[in-house]
């Protein structure tokens, strides 16, 4: 595998989550990778953290990475694109403390529907 950090991506990531009103991110610690050489064949993107002994250990506040893997995340179309990035980003929780939202309840179809609705409803995102 091979990453590469993406500074559109994160530009990009990080203007959605502004547009999406999630003030609770510190965008500053939010960053968007793309890999290359991923043996997944149903996964598009992933978000990563680090846990909270090594957060402790190396003195350092939480940081999140979206990463997107290439092979699958390239073939989607710009609106799918940008729900992608959507799903990763409502995995981070409001606590902002290095930990992860799941699926079961917050993160799905239905929120990041609604929060693409959202999205193209605010001027001048589309």
């Amino acid at each position: 595998m091979r990453y590469c950090f993406s500074d559109s991506w994160t530009a990009k990531a990080r203007e959605i989550a502004k547009s999406l009103g999630l003030g609770f991110l510190d965008l500053e610690r939010v960053t968007v990778v793309e890999s290359v050489g991923s043996k997944s064949r149903r996964v598009i993107a992933r978000i990563h953290t680090m846990g909270k002994v090594m957060q402790l250990g190396m003195n350092q506040k939480p940081f999140y990475v979206i990463e997107l893997i290439t092979e699958h995340f390239n073939r989607q179309n710009e609106e799918e694109k940008t729900k992608t990035i959507i799903h990763e980003l409502l995995h981070i929780p409001h606590s902002f403390g290095g930990g992860f939202r799941h699926h079961k309840g917050y993160v799905n179809s239905r929120t990041v529907e609604e929060a693409f609705r959202k999205l193209k409803n605010s001027q001048g995102f589309f």
